[in-house]
């Protein structure tokens, strides 16, 4: 089966480049992400659209969309009030309407909050996508119902319900979901939050790996780097050691969903050991390599 990719540009926010890089001091990260006067670096919230020959539209995430009332908007940094992946499917030749599949990594609201209508005031918002169905993993989905006082603010209490009544929710267990069929992977991670799951796409010159976030955007390749918002940045990084390893080991790509420059790039190694990634694509428009 042969399959086309496009990268699809959501939302964009800016976040606290602390918070961001965990232990890095910021005299290390603010040479790789500028902040603005708030503290603040750029991210994207982009998504991975694949379109298989027989047809088939699966969409890896949907960003954070445009759900926010207008000071929780500000207060999350999601710069554009209108919900741009809609506007950039559009742009692509496609529509929210015509997705079959969406897989999101996990349910925190910069992941799946692009799935909600956008925010119209006094109007409870509503669940895009009507006829596709969408793929999460058993524990990312368990999580969301049940979620630690920790990340607790990181989850919309109106997706559930609405993914629930659609009737289109496909919960998985393991690597493998029956939606998705045989060809695809989902590499399991805990590091961030329980079961994120990672989709694997076959082709042709390597794998390409939807890295959510376990691997954000490039500086996050490298080992050492984690994020604030991490549960356990220990077992992140032996996750993040031994995906890296076997993607290099089979010239894999790594697809960044927060990365502001970069859609995609291939795993190397340099002389002294250290990941990193070359061969970037700042945007993919019905990539088949």
């Amino acid at each position: 089966m042969e399959r086309r990719l496009w990268s699809v540009e959501g939302n964009t926010q800016r976040l606290d480049g602390g918070a961001m890089f965990g232990n890095v001091p910021r005299t290390l990260w603010s040479e790789w992400a500028e902040p603005d006067a708030r503290h603040r670096i750029s991210l994207a919230c982009r998504a991975l659209l694949i379109e298989e020959s027989g047809g088939r539209r699966i969409l890896a995430e949907t960003g954070i969309g445009a759900f926010f009332a207008p000071a929780m908007r500000d207060r999350f940094g999601v710069v554009e009030a209108r919900h741009v992946l809609l506007d950039n499917l559009e742009r692509l030749g496609f529509s929210h309407e015509s997705i079959d599949v969406v897989v999101l990594s996990h349910l925190h609201f910069d992941h799946a909050g692009g799935l909600l209508t956008p925010y119209e005031e006094g109007v409870a918002p509503g669940l895009l996508f009507p006829r596709a169905e969408f793929v999460v993993g058993r524990e990312a989905w368990a999580r969301a119902q049940h979620p630690h006082p920790r990340d607790r603010a990181s989850y919309i209490a109106a997706l559930a319900p609405l993914l629930e009544a659609s009737g289109r929710l496909r919960l998985f267990d393991g690597t493998r979901s029956d939606v998705l069929g045989p060809a695809y992977t989902l590499h399991r991670s805990d590091g961030h939050t329980p079961g994120l799951s990672l989709l694997e796409v076959p082709m042709p010159g390597g794998p390409v790996v939807f890295a959510a976030d376990l691997i954000p955007g490039r500086p996050w390749v490298h080992l050492p780097v984690t994020m604030g918002y991490d549960r356990a940045p220990e077992l992140l990084i032996d996750e993040k050691t031994a995906l890296l390893n076997d993607l290099l080991a089979r010239n894999g790509r790594l697809f960044f969903t927060h990365d502001p420059a970069v859609a995609m790039g291939a795993v190397h190694r340099d002389a002294k050991g250290r990941f990193g990634c070359d061969k970037t694509y700042p945007t993919l428009e019905a990539w088949s390599e």
